[in-house]
């Protein structure tokens, strides 16, 4: 894989080194993990959906942890027994351990999580604060206070 150089952009930029940081990580990182695959789709224009294809895990198997900027999922297949594993003639479908990272933006939470026929659903929501969102300011009538300068007291002296 290409690796990409951000540097141009690192000099004309304030407050983005996070988000490079993360594009050059995840680049050298996740060069070949691809499994469990998974859809990323925009549901709306502030809600998305995670599906990922995990086929054979139960609930209690697979686990979801949300913290700022960060969704974990992983899956922990139990142990087979004996008799299980010799039954088996073909395996084709991948019963391994494993675990996914996403990450989130600013204001992404996680709304809710279903499994069901072999696809785990994780619904997000971005929820900006009140304070965050764009505010009308009003333009006033008053006059704008005399601007101070700075010799003024030299020159009553």
């Amino acid at each position: 894989m290409r690796s990409f150089d951000f540097t141009p952009y690192r000099r004309s930029t304030v407050g983005f080194d996070r988000l490079f940081d993360m594009l050059e990580s995840n680049t050298r990182t996740n060069a070949g993990e691809n499994y469990p695959p998974f859809n990323l789709e925009r549901v709306a224009e502030d809600r998305y959906r995670i599906t990922l294809a995990i086929a054979g895990f139960k609930r209690d198997e697979v686990e979801i942890t949300a913290q700022q900027n960060l969704l974990v999922v992983s899956g922990r297949k139990a142990e087979q027994t004996d008799a299980q594993k010799s039954a088996v003639l073909h395996l084709g479908i991948a019963n391994r351990s494993f675990e996914r990272r996403f990450e989130l933006a600013d204001f992404i939470v996680v709304e809710a999580a279903d499994l069901a026929d072999g696809l785990l659903t994780i619904d997000l929501r971005r929820e900006v604060p009140d304070a965050m969102k764009p505010r009308r300011v009003a333009i006033g009538n008053e006059t704008p206070a005399a601007p101070v300068i700075a010799n003024d007291t030299a020159q009553a002296a």
